[in-house]
This record gives structure tokens, sequence and C-alpha cells, in this order.
């Protein structure tokens, strides 16, 4: 590993102790059993059934070429708050102030204003929706397609109902990869993390990047599932996805945040690294 990234990661591990692991019970958030909501489920069993190889490929070329439209991060924003995401059990509030929570958090615990903006911007992939996509085509956990399911991906029960379950190369556990191929070069089941990624991707350092590529890869940075894929540089990130995934998750709290006191901040951390208008 490079000097820099060591000590950077470093940093990252013995930084200031993430604000809420004493205020909120972490065992509350992501529950996927019996109790979740039949909505969540229901989500679930769309997403893991239709999410083939096959649609994979075909939704890769339709969105990434970027020739959807061209705006800004703000106008983006702007739109998402009519969006409500149905597989996400632990927030009802506007999408947008998932953004700011997850942002604020970041920042009072003293993190890099490029990790900052990932907080704000990493779940504007999310739009794909209002583009007329189903959302188990857009939001929750991603997985590889092509290969064996793993077990550790939530509800994985209702793989079985997909036609890939049945393929013989897509079910071992390479499938159509190698052993230690790395993450980048997995196909995982689209939606707005791999999206994002190609929309953001020139503007952003190469951490931000993989944050918003693998952040909703679960099976992944929470239950270590799909190892061998791994390369060098998935572990020397994978610790950094990590934290990031607890300011994500347990930032979804019920305090009140001034939108209008904040939004200045957010507009000149925007500024610094993107372009009023760009590809999407």
């Amino acid at each position: 590993m490079h000097p820099f990234k060591k000590l950077f990661l470093s940093f990252l591990l013995t930084s200031t102790p993430f604000i809420f692991s004493e205020t909120k019970d972490q065992e509350h958030y992501r529950i996927f059993d019996e109790t979740t909501p039949e909505h969540v489920k229901h989500f679930y069993q769309m997403n893991h059934t239709h999410q083939t190889f096959d649609f994979v490929m075909q939704k890769e070329k339709e969105y990434l070429s970027l020739k959807s439209k061209k705006m800004g991060i703000w106008e983006a924003i702007s739109e998402m708050d009519k969006l409500i995401d149905e597989s996400d059990p632990d927030i009802d509030l506007p999408q947008s102030y998932h953004f700011y929570q997850t942002a604020e958090a970041l920042k009072k615990d003293g993190y890099p204003r490029w990790l900052i903006l990932t907080g704000f911007i990493h779940d504007l992939g999310k739009i794909l929706a209002l583009y007329g996509e189903p959302q188990w085509a857009v939001v929750g956990d991603t997985f590889p397609v092509g290969c064996a399911y793993s077990q550790d991906v939530v509800f994985s029960s209702y793989f079985e109902q997909n036609p890939d379950y049945h393929h013989l190369l897509y079910q071992t556990m390479l499938g159509i990869y190698s052993k230690a191929c790395g993450f980048n070069s997995l196909h995982m089941s689209f939606g707005h993390d791999e999206y994002l990624f190609h929309v953001t991707k020139k503007y952003l350092p190469s951490q931000a990047s993989y944050i918003i590529r693998f952040h909703s890869f679960y099976a992944a940075h929470d239950k270590n599932a799909y190892a061998y894929f791994m390369d060098d540089y998935d572990k020397e990130m994978l610790p950094l996805l990590k934290i990031f995934s607890k300011y994500d998750l347990y930032s979804k709290t019920s305090e009140k945040l001034d939108i209008s006191a904040l939004r200045p901040y957010y507009e000149e951390l925007v500024s610094e690294f993107f372009p009023e208008e760009f590809d999407w």
C-alpha cells in the first residue's frame, strides 16, 4: 500500500469516534426478518427475481453512456424529494434530508471535504426511479450477477425465483469471473450505485468513487461475503467503506436539521468539485 494511503486510512480508523455509537441502538437498523414491513419484502422479491445477468447488461448499455440528460447536482437533489425508497426500513423522510444527515455526521467528526461531499451525494443515483425505472432496478442492497448468490445477501431465498438460479455457470462460485479479479471487475445488480459512479467518477477522488459504487454492497462490507473476488485495492478500501456505511445508516435519526442554514456550506462544497451542469 502506498504510504499516503496508509496514513490516510490510519487517520480514518483512529479519528474521532463515530458520533452516533453511544446514542443510537444499532441493532434497530436494517432489520430483515419476519418483522420487516411487507412492502420491503415485496421489493426484495422483485429485485432478486428480475435482476438477471442479461437485465444488468441491458441497463448498463442503456444508462452508462450518460445520454439521459444534462443537469447539475442541485437540480438532481431537487428532483430526489419526489422519491420514497421502498427498500429502506429505516427512514421515511425526504431523500435530500438523508443527504444532509450523512454529510453533517461526517463533517462533525472532522472528515475530509471530499468524504463529506461523498456523504452528501452518495444516493443521487436514485434519480433513475424518476426516469421511469422500477425501484427494484434502482435501490436496495447490491450483489454480483453472473456468479453464485451469497446467503449473506438479504432475503437470499428469493433468488430461487431468478432465471439465473438455474444457469449452471452463473451458479458456480466464480461464475464468469476469476479469483481475486477485484470488485471493480464485477457486474453488480443494476441500480443507483453503479449509475452515480459513472456519472461522477471524472470529478471525484478514486476513494469517493469506490464508496459510491459499492456503498450498497452490504453482503461484502457488512458480512465479508464474496471475499474471493477481492484484490489488493479492495482490501485497502474495505475499511473506508465500512466506516462510511456507519455514517450512511446511523445518521438516520429524528434530530432536526436547519437545511436553509446548512445549504450555503454545501453549495460551496459542490462547486469545489463539480461544474454547473454535466452528463447524466
